[in-house]
């Protein structure tokens, strides 16, 4: 049960104080067996669900580590799973009738009871399509916590006239960040945060070659951009992004919402 449910539920006299105690001294951390530890109170103090990394993790251990978290949170985010778990957990998804929303060309998975709104808006952009893996991991993370996603993908500079009617679609859908996902040079990040008055997320993706292959020439241009107003993550690190971005977007949406 979530931490507001366990609230709601005393104050509506469904539980005794005794039982809201105990079911809040028991909301820190709670254990699957003996190999993970779930800080279950982690989405009401930094507002970011649980996130699993799935990758040299055993498939039977990441059947109990979703379960168990969705039976203390409506949501877990499920990253990096190994080429052969992928299918059998959408399987065990569909079986155990849990809810899912999958990305193209990622591994990721969101695996949810229900998904709230708060009214905040990301622009997910990608300079190019070999980048979508990474931007639709920072996508599952924004759905993850409650905010609405507008993507357009394959708007890199060595095109530089497809981004200008992409940034003005982001500027009429009122979004409150932007993510820019950008490898080789990585210059989308900084050609967008000069565009735009909102903050922008830049993050270097591991796609490119040659001298300065895996992202990290990406990297180094968007840390030593000259454009203010972008953050930068580390390569590939679309989650981070995500919930960097979502955390804004929330805390605008919820300014906007008191009178």
């Amino acid at each position: 049960m979530e931490l507001l449910e366990i609230l709601k539920s005393l104050e509506l006299g469904k539980i005794s104080a005794a039982k809201a105690k105990k079911m809040l001294s028991l909301y820190s951390v709670e254990k699957i067996e003996d190999f993970a530890k779930f800080d279950v109170g982690r989405r009401i103090r930094r507002g970011v669900p649980e996130v699993v990394f799935a990758q040299n993790k055993h498939l039977g251990d990441l059947k109990k580590i979703i379960t168990g978290a969705l039976a203390r949170s409506d949501c877990v985010l499920v990253s990096r799973i190994n080429d052969g778990h992928y299918d059998k957990l959408v399987s065990f998804s569909k079986k155990n009738r849990i809810k899912t929303q999958v990305g193209r060309n990622t591994t990721s998975i969101l695996f949810y009871r229900k998904l709230s709104r708060t009214g905040g808006k990301v622009g997910v952009i990608t300079a190019g399509t070999s980048d979508i893996g990474v931007a639709e991991e920072a996508r599952l993370t924004c759905e993850a916590m409650g905010v609405s996603c507008i993507t357009s993908y394959d708007v890199g500079i060595a095109g530089l006239h497809r981004i200008f009617p992409i940034i003005k679609k982001m500027i009429q859908e009122d979004v409150d960040v932007l993510v820019v996902v950008a490898g080789m040079e990585g210059a989308l990040a900084s050609v967008v945060s000069a565009l735009v008055d909102i903050p922008v997320v830049g993050v270097p993706s591991s796609v490119g070659y040659g001298y300065g292959a895996k992202g990290v020439a990406a990297l180094a241009s968007m840390l030593q951009s000259c454009t203010l107003g972008l953050s930068v993550v580390n390569i590939d690190n679309g989650i981070g992004a995500g919930a960097f971005a979502a955390n804004i977007a929330n805390r605008i949406a919820l300014k906007r919402s008191i009178p």
